[in-house]
Order: C-alpha cells, then structure tokens, then sequence
C-alpha cells in the first residue's frame, strides 16, 4: 500500500507560474524599445540563457532575473541603460514578493491525505523564497517533512525515502510537473498523481513520460486528488 504522499508546491499547492509569465511579457515589451521584436525571438532567447544558468543560480526568481539581465545586454548589444537593467530588477524583485494564494481546494486535499498517509512537501527553488512561500501558505503545519530541493531527479527522491526507510512503491507524488513531479518517482518504482496547472514554464514540458503511464493518474482540480490516490491503492494493492 503507498504509505507516504509527496506534493509539489509552486502551481500545486499555490499559483506561482503566471506570475513569471507577467514578468516575461513585460521584459519583452521592455526590450521592444531598443530592438525589433519580431527579428529578435526573445522568449527562447530568454529560456536558453535561464536553462545555461541553472546549474549556477539554479530555480527560481533570482536566477531568472540575473538570466534577463544577461539576456537584455545580449539582445540590445549592451545598449540596454541603467533604467531598464534597474527595471528588470524591480520585476524580479515583484516576484519574490507577489502574495501566495492557494489553489482552490488544496487545504482540504492535502488534509484528506494526511489522514490515511504520512504527507510530505517536496518543493524546488530558491531557499528563502520557497521558505517564505510555505510560511505565508499556512500548510506548514499539515507536512511531515518539508524538502526544499535544488532538483527533483532521481537521487532527490532516493534520498528522501532512504531517510524513510520507505521503498518506491510505498510513495506517490502529486504535482503539476511530468518532468520533475512525476517522471522521476515512476522511474523509482512510485506513483504519480499528475494535475496540469494552465501555464507551464517551457523547461518543465519536456518529458520522457506522460500522464497514460500505467502507475499515473491525472486529475483536473485538487478536490480529485484523494479519490485518485484510493485509486492508486486499489492498483498499487493489486500489483
């Protein structure tokens, strides 16, 4: 029987996503005063710079707004002035400090979980902002453990449940990522409760799993979480 349940935090647990993608539109309109946009590709120009410096500034609004920084200098060819570099640092900054608001139902799930298994938080990003973001959430208090990772790969969850002495299949994670959520804890042996949010940063669509695995279920709303997870008892019982 799975006996322990990981949920995802940004876009799981609370919105997060669109407000980067604000930041993206506004960093475009931005630089449409120095160059021509349409000449310019600056979304995949912006994105490959972001996934260039992930192993140096690694997830999150900081390393995006260092990422845009270097971008507008490249796509401007330096001409870009203090202003705009000072208004790409007020982006970022507006992101580390947007509000959290909750999913709509996520308490209640998350807490129709904890009553049959122990629930832990496994969250990528940047440590004090995702700290920040689980203590504005109120969810702290529901969790088992809180892991706040720089990756979620296949040794982050092996080390999480080596320290629970728990094997793969004993273990689901719930969140809206194939690529970080999903992918990695089905590879281990798990399960996958998969819940699309509407807008997903362009890096975490590129899968080598989707969501007709045979060990996922996808569900559209945080109130089909607990009914997906019996579901997965009744499979993983069975297996």
């Amino acid at each position: 029987m799975i006996e322990m349940v990981g949920f995802d935090g940004d876009d799981t647990l609370w919105h997060s996503e669109g407000y980067y993608q604000a930041v993206h539109a506004d960093f475009e309109q931005l630089l449409g005063r120095y160059v021509d946009l349409s000449d310019t590709r600056v979304h995949e120009r912006l994105l490959a710079t972001e996934r260039r410096n992930l192993r140096l500034f690694g997830y999150g609004a900081k390393g995006m707004t260092l990422s845009m920084i270097e971008t507008a200098i490249a796509i401007t060819g330096a001409r870009i002035d203090a202003a705009g570099i000072r208004r790409l640092l007020d982006l970022g900054k507006g992101v580390l400090a947007h509000p959290v608001e909750l999913l709509p139902g996520i308490r209640d799930a998350v807490e129709a979980v904890a009553c049959d298994c122990r629930v832990v938080l496994v969250t990528k990003g940047d440590l004090f902002h995702q700290e920040a973001k689980v203590a504005q959430s109120g969810l702290g208090d529901l969790f088992h453990r809180i892991e706040i990772v720089s990756e979620k790969d296949d040794a982050t969850y092996r080390r999480l449940l080596a320290e629970f002495e728990l094997p793969a299949a004993r273990f689901a994670m719930v969140g809206n990522s194939l690529r970080s959520d999903i992918e990695p804890v089905v590879a281990l042996g798990g399960w996958g409760i998969y819940m699309p949010y509407h807008v997903t940063w362009a890096h975490e669509r590129e899968s080598g799993i989707d969501a007709s695995h045979a060990r996922v279920l996808q569900v559209d709303a945080p109130a089909a979480i607990p009914t997906a997870l019996a579901r997965l008892q009744a499979l993983a019982a069975a297996g």
